[in-house]
Order: structure tokens, then C-alpha cells, then sequence
């Protein structure tokens, strides 16, 4: 019998949102990795449906075209945050679908209501499973995915920074353009119908763009650890 000294740490569910480039990823899987927890990237999951979308040749300007194929492709992620993988139907997409095409097309994708109700459906249950807790990052975890979750944290940063950033990471970028591509992203995302990225009401805020990615690790880690001293 486990005595109080030795109890697992409390289970936990933590959402950090929060636009391209603010260091979501890099954080979310850091913190997982620390605290033990299992992770899952939710901008993934969209971008695969994106790429199954362009590799069937579906009408990505007709939302309903998009819509009726939203049930078709079977999306498995694994939530390890050592090694995160996701398939679909079986082929490994987490080199395809961080393509310039995919990224250009994901938000007229995810904007369409059937298809984040089946992504959000499939999120759901890979978060109640997880029996150590999770960290779930996207845009809008915090206030539809997993509106109950343990901890909300919601990552901001310069335009500037994330564009630095964001270039940095695919190799070449131009840093103008790959800025007007991030806030003309935000645009559509903040402004759709259906689950648009935005701050949940009681969400811990985080500016990155002064901070190095340690500092904003140890920060978070810190809020969950509070968090699981509460529970």
C-alpha cells in the first residue's frame, strides 16, 4: 500500500495554447517529458486530415466537399513525448505534413465545423486514457477541446520573435514573409466560426519573446507543479 510519501504525483491535464511560433511544441513536450507526462500535438491531427485532404485531391474551397470526407481517414497519434509519431491510415505523415503546401491549407481545413468535431472527438479520448495526465497543445484546448482541464496556459509572443522563430525552424525562410504568413494564420484562425484560437478566461498568460525556451519550460513546470501539490 502506497503511503503519502510515496503516492504517484496527482494525475493532470494541462492545455497550452497559443499561436504558430510562440514555442507551444518545444515547451509542451519538454514539460511532458519532465513531469512524465504523455503529450499530444493537436496541430498535427489537423494537418494530417489537411494532407489526406491533398493527397486524395479533395476540393480544399468547398467546405462541404471537406465535410464529407472528415469521417474517412483514420488519424492515430502516439503520445509519447520522447518520440511523438502520428499515421494516418497506417503511413507515417510527420515528415509530409509540416510541408509549405499542408501549412498553407491547414486553417480552410480546420475551419470547417465537421472536421473539428471529429478531431476534437478523437483529442478527447486520447486525453481521458491517459492515465499519468497529459499535456495538450493547440489553439483552442483550453477553451472547447478540454474546457476542464487541470491547467490552462496560453503562450503569447512579438510577431517579430515568432517569425524569427518559426524561420528558424524551417531551414531558409525568408523572415518577412514567413511573418506575414503567421499573422495572416492568426487572422483566420482567431476569426472562425467554430473553436477560434483564443485565451480561455482563466488561463495563466505567458509572453515568450523576451524569455529563452528554458525559462518558459521551468515556468510551466512550476504552474503544474502547483497545480498537482492542489489536487
Amino acid at each position: 500500500m502506497e503511503t503519502a510519501a510515496t503516492a504517484a504525483p496527482a494525475a493532470v491535464i494541462v492545455a497550452i495554447d497559443g499561436p504558430s511560433g510562440t514555442g507551444k511544441s518545444s515547451t509542451s513536450k519538454a514539460v511532458a517529458a519532465q513531469l512524465g507526462l504523455s503529450y499530444l500535438d493537436t496541430g498535427a491531427q489537423y494537418r494530417a486530415i489537411t494532407w489526406w485532404m491533398v493527397h486524395n485531391g479533395i476540393d480544399l474551397s468547398d467546405p462541404s466537399a471537406i465535410a464529407a470526407v472528415a469521417g474517412k481517414p483514420e488519424i492515430v497519434s502516439g503520445i509519447d513525448p520522447g518520440a511523438p509519431t502520428i499515421t494516418v491510415d497506417g503511413t507515417d505523415v510527420a515528415g509530409p505534413i509540416r510541408t509549405t503546401e499542408v501549412t498553407s491549407k491547414v486553417s480552410a481545413v480546420s475551419a470547417v465545423p465537421e472536421v473539428r468535431a471529429r478531431i476534437t472527438e478523437l483529442q478527447r479520448a486520447i486525453a481521458r486514457s491517459a492515465e499519468k495526465g497529459i499535456v495538450v497543445e493547440g489553439r483552442d484546448i483550453g477553451t472547447t477541446v478540454l474546457p476542464d482541464a487541470d491547467l490552462k496556459i496560453f503562450l503569447t509572443a512579438s510577431p517579430e520573435a515568432r517569425a524569427a522563430r518559426r524561420s528558424g525552424e524551417l531551414k531558409g525562410a525568408d523572415v518577412k514573409a514567413t511573418q506575414e504568413a503567421l499573422i495572416k494564420r492568426d487572422a483566420a484562425d482567431s476569426s472562425r466560426k467554430t473553436s477560434p484560437l483564443a485565451k480561455a478566461d482563466d488561463a495563466v498568460e505567458v509572453d515568450t519573446t523576451e524569455l529563452t525556451l528554458q525559462q518558459v519550460i521551468e515556468c510551466v513546470v512550476t504552474l503544474v507543479g502547483e497545480k498537482r501539490d492542489a489536487k
